[in-house]
């Protein structure tokens, strides 16, 4: 068996469990929340209360209310947290870039190298150990596992913009609506070479590679990986690099890094992707330096969670949050802009 750890984990859309239920005909008439606490396992009736009325939960195809009374061969749809497991977390007083809370949820600004949550290799340090420390009873989810708060993840070595659920109401809402993949999300990487055409759409199922299992490559066959849709748009070309916004539609494990990957252009200094190497230009001299130097200055993948926007679950109103680069990726970017300058004259 081989442990789990933060790469290995999808960023959103397997944070909540989904069940189809075909009623038995047999079935007496009985309200819907007390018959989905009987089938499914840890449900508790405040979470299939929430779930219902944030509409995750439907009968025909159809949106319910708690009070509705199943009949047999009705067909239910549901989609819940997954159910928490006993697992001590250690709470840590680690500093939270905060960039809005209120009761229901927060914002922050993740910065590189903090891993998400505990998991082999990395069990103090994460942002679930200083959400602990800052939070109390922070709903849980995902594969019985304590990730208290999060709805979906970024990567270890990339920035930006998360949010978390402080209730078990708002982390039922944000869970439907990173599954119906209505949550606006705007990443900035730095890939290697200019993509063409400069605008587009990559998609594919994304699933492991059979030659490195913490990798992951773009397949035609839907019986290997899950369907992904990253949407780009070339914003700077800078000689050799690209500044590019992704913004994803679905929110698979290494999802950018992969297309990019997948249509020449890893990111900037992604170790895992090959872009850790001289792919444009020739590798030789003031150049290589002038390189070396930039992987030394974004020990990383430049990628940065830019933009985030969703409803929010109980005033329904839009909320949009935009960050800025941190300093390690601007500091790089400057570095090709003034080199593109220098060149040119």
């Amino acid at each position: 068996m081989v442990a789990e750890t933060e790469d290995d984990l999808p960023e959103d859309d397997e944070l909540y469990e989904h069940h189809r239920i075909v009623v038995d005909k047999g079935q007496s008439l009985l309200r819907i929340d007390r018959f989905l606490m009987d089938r499914l396992q840890n449900a508790t009736r405040t979470k299939i209360q929430a779930a219902i009325d944030v509409e995750s939960v439907r009968v025909n195809g159809r949106i319910t209310k708690a009070s509705y009374k199943i009949k047999p061969a009705d067909v239910i749809t549901i989609s819940l947290p997954h159910p928490p497991r006993d697992t001590d977390i250690k709470p840590e007083n680690i500093p939270l870039n905060i960039v809005f809370e209120d009761d229901e949820l927060l914002v922050l600004n993740k910065p590189a190298g903090m891993v998400v949550h505990p998991a082999h290799g990395n069990w103090d340090g994460t942002l679930v150990n200083a959400l602990v420390y800052h939070f109390q009873n922070l709903p849980t989810s995902r594969n019985g596992n304590i990730r208290p708060g999060l709805v979906h993840r970024i990567d270890k070595d990339t920035s930006g913009l998360m949010v978390i659920a402080k209730t078990e109401y708002a982390m039922t809402h944000l869970a439907r609506q990173f599954f119906d993949h209505s949550i606006e999300r705007t990443y900035n990487a730095l890939v290697w070479g200019l993509p063409n055409p400069t605008d587009g759409t990559i998609t594919g199922y994304i699933g492991r590679s059979v030659k490195d299992r913490k990798v992951q490559v773009i397949y035609d066959d839907e019986t290997k990986g899950k369907w992904a849709v990253t949407h780009y748009k070339t914003l700077e070309q800078l000689q050799y690099v690209a500044l590019v916004q992704c913004n994803l539609e679905t929110g698979r494990t290494h999802q950018i890094r992969a297309h990019m990957k997948h249509i020449g252009h890893p990111l900037f200094n992604d170790a895992m992707y090959g872009g850790d190497r001289i792919l444009r230009g020739n590798p030789v001299g003031s150049y290589k330096a002038f390189v070396e130097n930039g992987f030394k200055l974004l020990p990383r993948q430049a990628l940065h969670a830019k933009s985030l926007g969703f409803i929010h679950p109980r005033t329904h109103e839009w909320l949009q949050f935009t960050s800025e680069l941190p300093d390690d990726f601007r500091s790089v970017l400057d570095k090709w802009r003034k080199k593109m300058m220098v060149d040119e004259d």
